[in-house]
C-alpha cells in the first residue's frame, strides 16, 4: 500500500469548477444582493423628496348622523 490507503481518493475539486463550496457562494450572493437592495432603498428615502398634495375623502352622510351605526 504505498502512497496510503488502498482506494482512497484525494480531495481535490472537479476540472473546471472552483473550490468555494456552493452554499457560500450562495449566501454570499445572497448577501450582495440584499445590500443591493438596502443601498437602493437608502439613496431612495435620502434623495427623493415627495410633493405635498391636498387629499379630499368623502364620507357618507349616514357616517356623520349620531344614530347611523
Amino acid at each position: 500500500m504505498a502512497g496510503g490507503i488502498a482506494g482512497a481518493r484525494r480531495l481535490r475539486p472537479h476540472r473546471g469548477s472552483t473550490a468555494v463550496p456552493t452554499l457560500f457562494r450562495f449566501l454570499a450572493t445572497i448577501a450582495i444582493l440584499a445590500g443591493l437592495a438596502f443601498a437602493g432603498m437608502f439613496a431612495l428615502a435620502t434623495f427623493v423628496e415627495p410633493t405635498p398634495r391636498e387629499m379630499s375623502v368623502t364620507i357618507p352622510a349616514a357616517k356623520l348622523q349620531p344614530g347611523g351605526r
